[in-house]
């Protein structure tokens, strides 16, 4: 039984030392700030951005408007701008996604009509 006691007292320090080594093991010194987005991921995200205020005001628009806040002339004369901006930003950011992916077909895509 003491044997026993021995054995299963060396297993449970050896699996605490186990899972500990990471922790005690010194840092490295490495340097873990974020890279600066450059000029085209910083308008990619400025699309973005505005493309989620302009879904967010539309959004606000129709609740507002669905709970009698806005009337139909008010929600009829503010709707169209912000879907234009949605729209706009869309747009945008579709085509910096299409000019930056490559063709997988290996040549130019062909319009459709």
């Amino acid at each position: 039984m003491t044997i026993a006691l021995v054995v299963g007292a060396a297993l449970a320090v050896a699996c605490v030392m186990l899972v500990a080594l990471p922790f005690l093991r010194e840092p490295r010194a490495r340097d873990d700030r974020l890279a600066r987005p450059d000029e085209l991921e910083q308008r990619r995200l400025a699309l973005a951005e505005e493309r989620d205020r302009a879904l967010a005001a539309l959004k606000e628009l129709e609740f507002d408007h669905r709970t009698g806040k806005v009337s139909d002339d008010d929600y009829r004369r503010l709707v169209g701008p912000l879907r234009r901006r949605a729209a706009e930003a869309l747009r945008a950011l579709d085509l910096r996604a299409a000019a930056q992916s490559p063709v997988r077909s290996g040549g130019p895509v062909a319009p459709h009509g």
